[in-house]
């Protein structure tokens, strides 16, 4: 046994110990093969900086649910990696390299992507290092890289078969453009917001000089790339117009008039201009009617050729000289200002460019189809909550080709090479064998391509044969925020279901997002960002731990919350100090928590092993069904109520006892509530329930391999539990009473309590010693017939009410004024009680136990009425 000092320091229980925890191998698994295989893939952060909170909040649960599964005998694996996040980490390369006056053009794809290199292998040592001080238990033998040599099989693999499978192809079509990046971004990769803009009328006249039409655009730089004007069928406004030509403004190039499907006739003035190469839906209507696509724009947003004197500027800056030049020229009719919903990038934040590109794709509905009819049978995925199985299903109903190429060199490279001379294109795992004559395709994957692969590619899939593949996948759970479901939970489910013909996962567990104190969302404009390693280096990994987990129910946001981290501290300081008491008051030859002998149990004795009983069924259940906060609220309450304010101190007469024997069951009791107490709390709080178990009498080297306690029958024991609580209840009425006069518990006082029967009066006569230490009366009197004094406070509890003299103490007004209080929150109880069973939908359709509880309530509510209703009129009488 180990000296515990007198408060919890959480950095004096957590150095150290995640590296012995490493260096005895406990992270990886069991190995036994008899046992059930139970596996979980960290979701792997990006190596784009820091972890943050809601990187703790995700391993907080993942490696819960390990050591739980670990500590039940499961033979688990908890699987550690990290995601090149392709154009997240190359931005954050580029703009350190800016400020360095360095461009990676100017450097070279080599050069530059040695430095993304460096950049991933800081900040991979930086997330080992928060992985560690979290408290992780993660086989790192096994930890992956969404770039290594591994995972870049099983991408070529998947690029290639579904190139061969005509599911993956290479087209011309409106991407959403980066020009800061200069990268195409997936639908799901851009971000709507609120923008100021406008609506600018512009005259397109008639090739015939007889007039004109009114063309209003909220891009008027795409002008150089229209190459028609559009009606709506049947639109009797202009039925006469379809087929005249326009003479296009500034530019003077003739484009004709067309009617089409897409054109709305009461928006605006019923006219659309057309630009194919920077709209997708005049893309579609461009098809349709076999019409020219002109691409007005460079990479980087400037305008090109096409544009004429404009060619070099950037795109805004030429909408402002092109407006001008309109008005100058007499085309501007009018401007509108208004506010739009307008897509920006979200990793560089500037406004993204619909434009036409050359791209790889992925033909999404033969996939989406699989899901939706593999989430139709047993083998379906789980979502939990469940309602965001629906927001699987909409996306998958409305899915849309999925662009994966990206104009980055960080990355990926497609598996693409275009022959030099006859520009013949090569798909292949393998490099031509004549290399010489071949240029490979200079773009690579979208992260989010890899990532899809992530639960099967780290276990040694395309070999199918591995070990690892064919014991740990699927996976059991997949625990992520709600946010990243479109991102990347539904591309890991189709990829595995289209190449393992399995669900990746069985269970998809999802958790909101965690914002400040105000709701705000966490963001570096607002500065209200928290760094977790912070939080734990002044609470502690256990308490930031405990906080996550406790913090809301399945899929809701929380609110970060210093109070709540301070409460967690305060709650295992509680656990130390509980356990503390017991070792010390252990004999130098304790023996390691054993099973105890139920025959010898007193009530308390009873009790407590029932209250552990249920409360060890109930946190299995509860963490098997991931409702981590009920579980905490359940362990909670038991370990600072039942085992702390209660047991501990009615066990503290034994243990001052002359009694040699009722000393030592007394002991052995606290020690093995103490070791089931610690194995209960160590999936959430690793570092001090290792700690604590260590001190005391154990067996084993550490208790993450302690098998995770289990349901009793033998300790079912209702009427203790009963016995008990009124016993409690007694106690806790006196002790008020004795607040309320200010009374102490070093001032004798005389109690006399009435009991309703004679089973209750054995209770207290049976534990009369308990009764007499913790109410220290002066006289007590116990009996179900009592002549009440004149004057004395009151209390009525169920089964018995409770009588102190204090004629010395009390104002009789005052106390009759206090039960009339009391006699109006019994009435509403009792009216309460007595409208839900007067509801004739209650009473159909709850089960007959609810009933019966809800009649047992009532009764009990009229009986303290009646009760506190005759006292009052005693205290009337002695008046």
């Amino acid at each position: 046994m180990t000296d515990l000092a007198p408060k919890y320091d959480p950095h004096e229980v957590e150095t150290g110990r995640y590296q012995a925890w490493f260096d005895q191998d406990l992270f990886k698994p069991s190995g036994d093969k008899t046992a059930h295989p139970y596996s979980i893939v960290i979701p792997p952060p990006n190596v784009t900086g820091k972890l943050h909170l809601g990187h703790a909040w995700d391993t907080a649960i993942q490696d819960t649910l390990i050591r739980f599964k670990r500590m039940q005998g499961y033979d688990t694996l908890y699987l550690p990696g990290m995601d090149h996040a392709g154009i997240a980490t190359q931005a954050k390369v580029e703009a350190k390299l800016r400020k360095q006056g360095k461009d990676r053009h100017q450097m070279g794809r080599e050069a530059f992507v040695k430095q993304v290199w460096d950049w991933k292998d800081e900040y991979a040592n930086i997330i080992k290092s928060q992985w560690a001080k979290m408290g992780l238990s993660l086989d790192y033998s096994r930890e992956r890289f969404t770039l290594d040599e591994g995972l870049s099989k099983a991408v070529k693999r998947v690029f290639v078969q579904l190139y061969n499978e005509g599911l993956i192809y290479r087209g011309e079509y409106i991407i959403n453009w980066d020009p800061q990046l200069q990268t195409a971004l997936s639908d799901i990769e851009v971000i709507h917001q609120d923008d100021k803009g406008a609506f600018y009328h512009i005259k397109y006249p008639f090739a015939d000089g007889s007039g004109f039409v009114e063309i209003a655009t909220t891009r008027p730089e795409t002008m150089f790339g229209d190459t028609a004007v559009a009606v709506a069928h049947g639109d009797e406004r202009y039925k006469d117009l379809v087929g005249k030509e326009l003479i296009l403004p500034i530019v003077g190039r003739k484009i004709p008039i067309i009617e089409d499907q897409h054109v709305d006739p009461e928006f605006g003035t019923g006219l659309v201009k057309i630009t194919p190469a920077h709209d997708p839906n005049d893309f579609a209507v461009g098809n349709r009617h076999n019409l020219e696509r002109i691409n007005v724009m460079n990479d980087d947003g400037t305008m090109n050729e096409q544009a004429g004197k404009y060619q070099g500027m950037d795109r805004f800056a030429c909408r402002e000289a092109l407006v001008k030049d309109l008005k100058e020229q007499g085309y501007l009719i009018q401007i509108k200002p208004i506010v739009h919903s307008v897509g920006h990038s979200e990793r560089s934040g500037v406004q993204v460019e619909p434009r036409l590109s050359t791209q790889w794709f992925v033909k999404m509905k033969p996939l989406a189809e699989k899901v939706l009819a593999n989430q139709k049978t047993a083998n379906k995925v789980n979502f939990v909550p469940e309602r965001f199985e629906q927001t699987l299903e909409h996306w998958m109903e409305d899915v849309h080709d999925w662009v994966i190429s990206r104009q980055l060199w960080w990355g990926h490279r497609i598996p693409a090479w275009y022959n030099k001379k006859t520009g013949e294109m090569y798909v292949g795992e393998e490099a031509p064998h004549d290399i010489e004559n071949w240029d490979q395709d200079t773009d690579v994957l979208d992260t989010w391509f890899s990532s899809a692969l992530w639960p099967f590619s780290t276990m040694g899939w395309p070999d199918t044969t591995a070990t690892d593949f064919n014991r740990y996948f699927p996976t059991n759970a997949l625990v992520t925020g709600y946010d990243i479901i479109f991102f990347w939970v539904s591309r890991m489910i189709f990829q595995s279901l289209h190449f393992t013909h399995e669900r990746p996962f069985k269970d998809v567990v999802l958790h909101g997002l965690i914002r400040d104190e105000q709701g705000r969302k966490m963001s570096k404009s607002l500065g209200n960002g928290v760094d977790p390693m912070d939080v734990v280096d002044e609470y502690g990994a256990d308490a930031l731990r405990w906080f996550l987990l406790n913090g809301t129910a399945p899929g809701q946001d929380t609110r970060y919350n210093p109070k709540k981290l301070s409460a967690a501290w305060n709650f295992i300081n509680k656990i130390w100090n509980a356990a503390r008491f017991v070792i010390m008051n252990l004999p130098e030859s304790a023996q390691p928590a054993h099973m105890p002998d139920t025959k010898q149990f007193d009530l308390a004795d009873s009790w407590i092993f029932a209250q552990l009983n249920h409360t060890v069924s109930e946190v299995i259940r509860l963490f098997d069904e991931y409702k981590f906060g009920e579980a905490g609220r359940k362990l909670y309450n038991f370990i600072w109520n039942d085992f702390c304010d209660w047991y501990i101190e009615v066990s503290k007469v034994a243990l001052n006892s002359n009694d040699a024997q009722l000393k030592t069951r007394k002991q052995d009791n606290l020690i093995w509530i103490l070791d089931q107490i610690l194995r209960l709390l160590h999936p959430i709080m690793p570092f001090v329930t290792e700690k604590l178990w260590l001190s005391m009498p154990h067996e084993g080297k550490s208790i993450m391999i302690a098998p995770y306690p289990e349901f009793h029958a033998e300790f079912v024991n209702d009427k203790a539990q009963h016995d008990m609580a009124f016993l409690i209840e007694i106690i806790k009425a006196v002790r008020n009473i004795r607040m309320e006069v200010n009374a102490p518990l070093s001032s004798p006082i005389d109690i006399m309590i009435q009991l309703e029967d004679a089973n209750n009066e054995k209770i207290l006569a049976d534990n009369a010693e308990y009764v007499k230490n913790f109410l220290h009366p002066k006289e007590l009197t116990i009996a179900t017939e009592i002549v009440a004094p004149k004057l004395a406070k009151t209390a009525v509890v169920s089964g018995a009410q409770i009588f102190i003299p204090l004629a010395d103490l009390v104002n009789v007004d005052d106390e009759i004024k206090r039960m009339e209080k009391e006699e109006k929150d019994l009435r509403a109880e009792v009216e309460r009680a007595t409208k839900k069973l007067g509801n004739e939908g209650f009473v159909a359709h709850a089960p007959a136990a609810v009933i019966d509880k809800e009649k047992a309530k009532l009764a009990d509510y009229e009986n303290q009425l009646a009760s506190v209703q005759q006292r009052i009129q005693d205290l009337k009488k002695s008046e």
